[in-house]
């Protein structure tokens, strides 16, 4: 089956009339040039397309995908959005002319990319005699020395599309990248930057790109960044091919409805609704090409990421000017919004006179617009060289009390939220993170910050209700309800006939029933998931059964204890959260009771009727006898 094609995608550079394009149309037949006016002018002005069958060592079959760039330096906007979307690179150097302008240009628009892998054809090698092949080709040896293409196993191979010479040498070549390109699962949200829109006749509308990320199927709905259109994918193809669905990593074309192909155009993205948006403004670290011109501060500049063009402004931190061949942090403001996250590659063009100048990665696509600069100088080099789970906790930690959300968060990594779950997972074991309400992280440092602002509003000795304290507080309500039970759990603050008040002075208790609800809510969270029941608490206590039922509705009220179903099972809201985390880790398991209680530890008793709770809280879902962890 087309579908089971191993896959790769490779783009062309180099020199205007080094025979990209031919060279290509002997690889595979196909002729990239579509327009008239580049078989007109014997050039090739926009991105072209072809692709090819090889087979691969164990005999399967392989599938190469050209994306064929211009070589004039008139049309390196139409270079810079094919080669924006490739893994990989072969680089075309005629053997009668060598290194050229376009290829300086070129080689380094890949290297700001991050294009680190392919191989150099020398082409038209039927055009010089032994001698001056063998010099050509070390020349270019030499001054590869030092790029991603003069390292390792890249190759420079001779070759002519007009004989056939080389050419065995270079899908051999094509293989062998081919089979090194190991595309493992992916955490990345699904995105296919878009390079063509058209209409075809009995179809409809038809948009072409490379996929990223993430898998496209048929009957899909997705959504077009810019812009937030709606749109259904109709049919699909890969590689000219119909299919059920496409892979990441694969050259397709979609045939969407619910939009008109003259409202699609190159540089927009289609995503999964409501995961990515386009954004206008990014943090990123910028690299300035040796021999560039030097960058000032609010420096007008040409952007380019995948697909995408547009003008940007250039904002330094520290504000001196950028000198060429050095690394600096910048904000950069776009005039188009563009589907960005962290990680991406992009290259900045100057306008006049018109070259490449550098280029650089994203850091951050939602900065904090009213943080003051060195606080984001800081947190910048920081993020730099965190880990996926030090990125994840240092991005909470900037929210302070607000906290952010498991969707939003995903939003601004770019990350899945199978992948988000995953890696919040040992941030919540550890209790640097904290998951209110099923869906909204705070830092363990801000739920402290909460707790402060509640005792300092208290500390004018004046007791209020929990209404009017959060107003004053400006807290949300999870957020706050979490730091007043961690108030009451240290005995920091009393409730009492529904008004909150500063524990004591010098630490001794305003009445009894404040102590007393303390020392049950402690004895809730010391108990963890195995919670004694309401009656077994009130023998511990010596208390009546009706007045330890108050303290356990007080408790209820606030949140601290949960109801797992009846009046006699409560668990600590701590507890279940730990619960949660441990679960986050099993996403996409299967579990039956049995192995429910071997994970948690528990009795029957108390395995089903949390086995319950988190069917209502859509943590797991039954099916049949088991449980789907969600």
């Amino acid at each position: 089956m087309a579908n089971n094609l191993r896959s790769f995608v490779i783009g062309t550079a180099g020199h205007i009339d080094h025979g990209k394009t031919t060279l290509v149309r002997a690889l595979t037949g196909v002729d990239a040039d579509r327009l008239p006016e580049e078989k007109r002018r014997g050039i090739t002005i926009d991105l072209g397309f072809a692709s090819c069958e090889l087979q691969a060592p164990d005999g399967s079959p392989l599938r190469i995908s050209f994306v064929d760039v211009p070589g004039h330096s008139h049309f390196i906007r139409n270079m810079l959005a094919g080669a924006g979307c490739v893994p990989a690179v072969m680089l075309v150097v005629a053997a009668n002319e060598g290194i050229m302008p376009q290829t300086v240009e070129h080689l380094a628009i890949c290297e700001l990319l991050g294009i680190s892998r392919g191989f150099t054809v020398i082409t038209k090698a039927d055009t010089v005699n032994a001698s001056q092949l063998h010099d050509v080709t070390s020349a270019i040896e030499a001054y590869l020395q030092g790029t991603p293409l003069g390292q390792g196993n890249a190759s420079v191979l001779p070759a002519s599309a007009t004989t056939g010479e080389g050419l065995e040498a270079v899908r051999a070549e094509l293989t062998k990248l081919a089979m090194r390109e190991h595309l493992e699962a992916s955490d990345a949200s699904l995105r296919m930057p878009l390079d063509r829109s058209f209409v075809m006749k009995g179809f409809g509308t038809v948009v072409t790109g490379t996929l990223l990320s993430g898998t496209i199927h048929e009957g899909q709905t997705l959504q077009l960044e810019p812009g937030g259109r709606v749109v259904r994918v109709r049919g699909l193809q890969t590689y000219g091919r119909p299919e059920q669905s496409a892979q990441p990593g694969s050259r397709v074309a979609v045939n969407l409805s619910g939009v008109d192909a003259a409202d699609v155009r190159r540089g927009q993205t289609v995503v999964s609704p409501n995961t990515l948006s386009a954004v206008d403004t990014i943090d990123a670290e910028v690299r300035l090409l040796p021999g560039s011109p030097a960058l000032k501060h609010r420096a007008k500049v040409h952007f380019h990421a995948f697909t995408s063009e547009t003008m940007a402004s250039g904002f330094l931190y520290g504000y001196e000017t950028m000198q060429p061949g050095t690394v600096r942090l910048m904000r950069i403001k776009l005039a188009e919004k563009i589907v960005l996250v962290p990680g991406d590659r992009f290259v900045l063009r100057q306008p006049s006179p018109a070259g490449t100048i550098g280029g650089g990665c994203v850091l951050d696509a939602h900065p904090e617009p009213r943080q003051r600069k060195a606080v984001t100088l800081s947190w910048l080099d920081q993020l730099k060289t965190s880990s996926a789970v030090g990125q994840i906790e240092r991005r909470v930690a900037r929210r302070g009390t607000s906290g952010i959300t498991l969707y939003s968060l995903s939003a601004e990594t770019g990350w899945t939220m199978d992948a988000i779950r995953s890696r919040v997972g040992p941030a919540l074991q550890s209790g640097s993170l904290l998951l209110v309400s099923g869906d909204l992280l705070l830092s363990r440092e801000a739920s402290l910050e909460a707790a402060e602002a509640i005792l300092t509003r208290l500390k004018s000795g004046r007791a209020a209700r929990p209404s009017e304290l959060r107003g004053q507080t400006a807290l949300c309500a999870e957020v706050f309800n979490l730091a007043l039970n961690l108030l009451l759990c240290e005995r920091r603050v009393q409730l009492a006939d529904e008004m909150v008040s500063v524990y004591g002075a010098g630490g001794q208790p305003l009445n009894a029933e404040a102590e007393r609800l303390a020392k049950v809510a402690q004895a809730y969270e010391a108990s963890g998931l195995a919670a004694p029941s309401v009656l077994e608490l009130a023998q511990r206590f010596n208390l009546k059964e009706t007045d330890m039922r108050s303290l356990v509705t007080v408790l209820q009220r606030n949140k601290t204890i949960v109801r797992m179903g009846s009046d006699e099972l409560f668990i600590h809201s701590a507890a279940l959260g730990q619960l949660a985390a441990l679960l986050t880790t099993l996403r996409g398991v299967l579990m039956d009771v049995a192995r429910f209680k071997q994970l948690t530890g528990l009795s029957r008793k108390y395995a089903i009727p949390l086995l319950e709770y988190l069917d209502r809280q859509r943590i797991t879902r039954k099916q049949g006898d088991q449980r789907l962890i969600l």
